[in-house]
C-alpha cells in the first residue's frame, strides 16, 4: 500500500453530528424531515443496506486506501457493523431502563483495536448483514409512546427512540455515501 497512510494515522473526528438531527446534512443529502427516513420504518431500511454493504465488500482492492485522510471501505464497512452493534445496545438500554445513559465510543480508537483495515471482507459482510439484522428486528419490535423513551450519550447529547433511530440512519447512509455504495 505504498504512498497510503496507516491505518492509525487518520485524524480522529471531533465534529458533533447530533447537528444533523436538526439541520441535515449538506454532505449526504440527509433531511431528518424526509418522510422516507421516517424512524417507523427503521427496520426495513435497515434491511436494504445489507446488499449495498455486501457490494462494497465484493470489490477489489477494499482494503486498500485511495486518500490518506480517510479510511478505506473496508474499514468503512467494519465502522458500520460496530455501529449497528452499538447502537442495538444502546437501543435495548433506552428499551429496558428509565434512566439510559450511553459509555462514550471512541470509533477511531475502535477502528485501531479492532484492526479494521485487516479484516476478511467476506466475514465483515456476514457479520454486518448479522448485526443490521437484530438492529432492524428490534425496531421493529418499537410501538407508541416507546418511540419517545430517552437515552443521554455520555457527551450530554439526549435523544428519543426515534431521533436515535435519525441519528443512525445518517450514520449509515453517510459512510454508504463516503464508499460510493
Amino acid at each position: 500500500m505504498a504512498g497510503m497512510s496507516a491505518p492509525d494515522e487518520i485524524v480522529p473526528d471531533g465534529k458533533d453530528w447530533t447537528v444533523v438531527l436538526q439541520e441535515g446534512c449538506a454532505e449526504c443529502g440527509f433531511a431528518p424531515d424526509d418522510p422516507a427516513v421516517a424512524a417507523t420504518g427503521t427496520g426495513d431500511w435497515l434491511r436494504t443496506t445489507i446488499p449495498r454493504w455486501e457490494a462494497v465488500l465484493a470489490r477489489p482492492s477494499v482494503e486498500l486506501r485511495d486518500r490518506p485522510d480517510r479510511w478505506s471501505d473496508l474499514e468503512y464497512s467494519c465502522h458500520a457493523r460496530d455501529v449497528c452493534r452499538v447502537f442495538l445496545s444502546r437501543l435495548e438500554l433506552m428499551l429496558t431502563s428509565d434512566d439510559a445513559r450511553f459509555d462514550d465510543w471512541d470509533q477511531d480508537a475502535a477502528a485501531v483495536a479492532g484492526r479494521y483495515a485487516e479484516q476478511d471482507p467476506a466475514i465483515v459482510a456476514r457479520e454486518y448483514d448479522e448485526a443490521a439484522r437484530a438492529l432492524a428486528d428490534r425496531f421493529d419490535t418499537v410501538q407508541g409512546d416507546d418511540w419517545q423513551r430517552p437515552g443521554l450519550r455520555s457527551n450530554g447529547a439526549r435523544f428519543a427512540v426515534e431521533t436515535f433511530a435519525l441519528y443512525l440512519h445518517h450514520d449509515i447512509e453517510h459512510h454508504l455515501v463516503d464508499v460510493a455504495g
